[in-house]
């Protein structure tokens, strides 16, 4: 009978990339992998596949619209085109706009600069979703994707094992409650754990693979 650590491993061995990793961000305590974060937390609060929402975070990033400026100054079409070839077809209008409204925002309220958004919260969590809410597109679940993958470097949001990572707790036996979810893994690996989680409360063939890696430790 696989432990809850045996588990734990199994799960970051099959599942632990974070979805900034998978979209390319680097993640940093600095403006533009931060803000390409919250582009890629916008995306992936829509109700579309997370691939899909990756791939077209990429594309824009690869397009050249990777911080609060770039975004801001490309024309709507050119956003709307990189969602496209993104597969970011079925919201593509609305996004494009949404993402030119909040990149103003941004850039009008913290100068581009996220850490800002961090430092008028001053350590409130709860602050600090309700700023990011204030960005176009984003809402409670993206407020939460964000910081689910940031919790790692700002770690006031720690620990973040949200309703989502939560099902994905119960679908491998791993227990549903957040805490002690989180006395499994060390901070740093917080995000990548929480990741795991919901990737496989997304997709129950992973789930299994899961579980079988975890049978064989």
């Amino acid at each position: 009978m696989p432990t809850q650590r045996d588990t734990t491993r199994a799960l970051l061995d099959t599942c632990g990339r974070t979805f900034a990793a998978e979209a390319g961000i680097g993640l940093r305590d600095t403006p533009q992998p931060l803000y390409r974060l919250l582009v890629l937390a916008c995306l992936l609060s829509a109700r579309i596949r997370s691939s899909v929402a990756v791939a077209a975070a990429r594309d824009l990033s690869e397009s050249g619209m990777r911080d609060a400026r770039s975004m801001r100054e490309a024309t709507w079409q050119e956003r709307v085109d990189s969602l496209g070839r993104g597969g970011y077809r079925r919201y593509d209008e609305r996004t494009a706009t949404q993402l030119g409204d909040g990149a103003q925002l941004v850039l009008d309220k913290y100068g581009g600069d996220l850490r800002k958004m961090r430092g008028e919260a001053d350590g409130d969590v709860e602050h600090l979703r309700r700023l990011l809410q204030e960005v176009q597109g984003l809402g409670p679940a993206g407020a939460n994707i964000f910081l689910r993958e940031v919790q790692g470097i700002w770690t006031e949001a720690a620990p973040l094992l949200d309703a989502k990572a939560l099902q994905g707790a119960a679908a491998v036996g791993l227990p549903e409650d957040a805490r002690r979810l989180a006395r499994l893994v060390d901070t740093e690996t917080l995000p990548a754990f929480a990741a795991a989680l919901v990737r496989v409360a997304l997709d129950k063939k992973a789930a299994a693979r899961v579980q079988e890696a975890a049978s064989r430790r």
